[in-house]
């Protein structure tokens, strides 16, 4: 029998997320059971796609929590990757602000001790707001494995377009790295 692990993926609304389908079914082909998990304003950009990510999925995409009394939907994490994690979810999640779902699950994903990469997608101008390195350091230092830099995202120009897009494989790959083996 084979056991299925749960990847919960969390994107905020940045252009890579339009690339989502591709990544979920290479999640997919990675063995993972993939939970989608939007921002407000990403889920407003997916809108027209939300029905055939669910049944690409199999699960609901969620992008708002649930009432109290009613059943999870989704079945328990084993790892979370936020990407795209934009400049305000980043700072968001590492000063605890969880007005959006997937911020919330996040923050409660660091308290449990669910494996958790971040990769980010920002421009040069926001990354010299001093606030974004603090909330990088806050996230490491809660466990989260943070892909910025050499080892993931590189910020462009604003404005500018990368030919060779965001590395989403790089973000999948860790997450297999990161994620507890299979029993």
């Amino acid at each position: 029998m084979t056991t299925s692990r749960t990847l919960y993926l969390f994107c905020s609304a940045a252009p890579p997320v339009f690339d989502i389908a591709r990544v979920i079914e290479a999640a997919q082909a990675d063995g993972w059971d993939v939970c989608l998990g939007l921002t407000p304003a990403a889920s407003g950009w997916l809108e027209e796609s939300l029905g055939g990510l669910a049944t690409l999925t199999g699960h609901p995409v969620r992008s708002e929590y649930k009432r109290p009394g009613e059943a999870d939907v989704w079945p328990p994490a084993d790892v979370i990757l936020f990407a795209p994690a934009t400049f305000n979810s980043i700072n968001a999640w590492a000063l605890g602000l969880t007005s959006a779902f997937v911020l919330g699950v996040a923050a409660e994903g660091i308290g449990k001790r669910v494996p958790t990469v971040a990769m980010p997608c920002v421009n040069a101008a926001y990354v010299r707001h001093p606030q974004f390195e603090q909330s990088l350091a806050t996230l490491r230092a809660a466990g989260v494995t943070v892909l910025y830099g050499d080892s993931g995202f590189v910020p462009n120009q604003p404005g500018e377009q990368r030919p060779e897009g965001y590395p989403w494989r790089i973000a999948l790959d860790t997450v297999s790295a990161v994620a507890a083996p299979q029993p």
